[in-house]
């Protein structure tokens, strides 16, 4: 079954859809971020939120019922917080929608439909979890709003696929080297980002960097930067900023103006120079943050042979209870 069925048959169910919330954990809720904004952004209907699934069950939206879906992803498929916010929301009255790379795992139970995706390295990114949400999301919006934009989402993701193939070992030879040299010499960095990208900018530093490297990092709003964190900008400081090509670019190239002429070390990966450009501009902004990932994939990939750190270690995640 595609994005466009599910969303079919939620509409059928709920009738009219008052809220879309997007629920998960660490990556997987990352993923469900460009979607969001899509929704946000563009449904006059449509009221869109997005919870760690922790606090969605902690904290539930007062608005949560039977004209919500709530669309959740489990990478492993028994991601207690995240099988637990399903249970809530059907409980309520909403329409659950689950994705998990683990068939007949927890979260596929049979209690609510549950997308069963493929994550290898050839796994076209129409058939991920960003990819398969930005189009259930545009489908929604399209059935009941309107919404104009899904054709050219759908050719924008299909670009993705060599536009990403082409890109990362550019990436890794022309950013890679550099990348480790700065880890090596700096314990810390900060990393920026803006608008849907954000969400990458987030992944890249607790996914990518904390958990998989054991990097000390953080990470900042490039819209936020001169409301206190720039205070802390001088030589010898790490920053690493991911330039989108979408709309909120003027955003990322104000924090890029300041930080070139107050610290030598910084790095810009800008998705234009590396074919984002090729892509429709009216749907570039949603689409970057699946470049991103791939690309903040690649950078700790080199960076991990370089620190002879498998990105599959861990001290903890499985290891200990939590």
């Amino acid at each position: 079954m595609d994005a466009k069925t599910y969303a079919q048959q939620a509409l059928d169910k709920v009738g009219t859809v008052g809220q879309v919330y997007w629920v998960a954990c660490g990556g997987s809720v990352i993923d469900l971020y460009p979607a969001h904004c899509l929704v946000e952004q563009h449904s006059p209907s449509m009221e869109s939120g997005i919870y760690t699934a922790a606090e969605f069950t902690a904290l539930p939206p007062a608005r949560l019922g039977e004209h919500s879906v709530v669309v959740t992803c489990s990478h492993s498929g028994g991601t207690r917080e995240t099988v637990e916010a399903c249970q809530l929301a059907a409980e309520r009255g909403a329409t659950v929608l689950a994705m998990t790379n683990n068939a007949g795992s927890r979260i596929d139970n049979g209690q609510w439909p549950c997308w069963i995706y493929q994550w290898e390295d050839a796994t076209p990114q129409l058939e991920k979890p960003a990819g398969f949400t930005i189009v259930f999301a545009a489908e929604l919006m399209r059935l009941q709003d309107g919404y104009q934009g899904e054709e050219a989402l759908v050719r924008g993701i299909g670009q993705l696929d060599g536009i990403i193939a082409a890109a990362k070992p550019r990436v890794e030879a022309e950013l890679g080297p550099r990348f480790v040299e700065l880890c090596q010499s700096h314990d810390f960095l900060y990393i920026l980002g803006s608008g849907p990208t954000f969400s990458q900018t987030y992944g890249f530093a607790i996914c990518s960097l904390m958990e998989m490297q054991w990097q000390n990092c953080s990470y900042i709003n490039s819209a936020e930067y001169f409301h206190g964190p720039f205070e802390c900008t001088e030589e010898g400081v790490f920053y690493f900023l991911q330039k989108t090509g979408g709309a909120t670019r003027h955003i990322d190239e104000r924090a890029e103006d300041f930080l070139k002429t107050h610290t030598g070390d910084l790095m810009v990966l800008d998705s234009l120079d590396y074919g984002m450009d090729a892509v429709d501009a009216d749907v570039r902004t949603y689409l970057d943050p699946i470049f991103f990932y791939e690309m903040n994939v690649s950078l700790r990939g080199v960076r991990g042979k370089a620190f002879d750190h498998s990105p599959e270690y861990r001290r903890y995640m499985g290891k200990v209870e939590y």
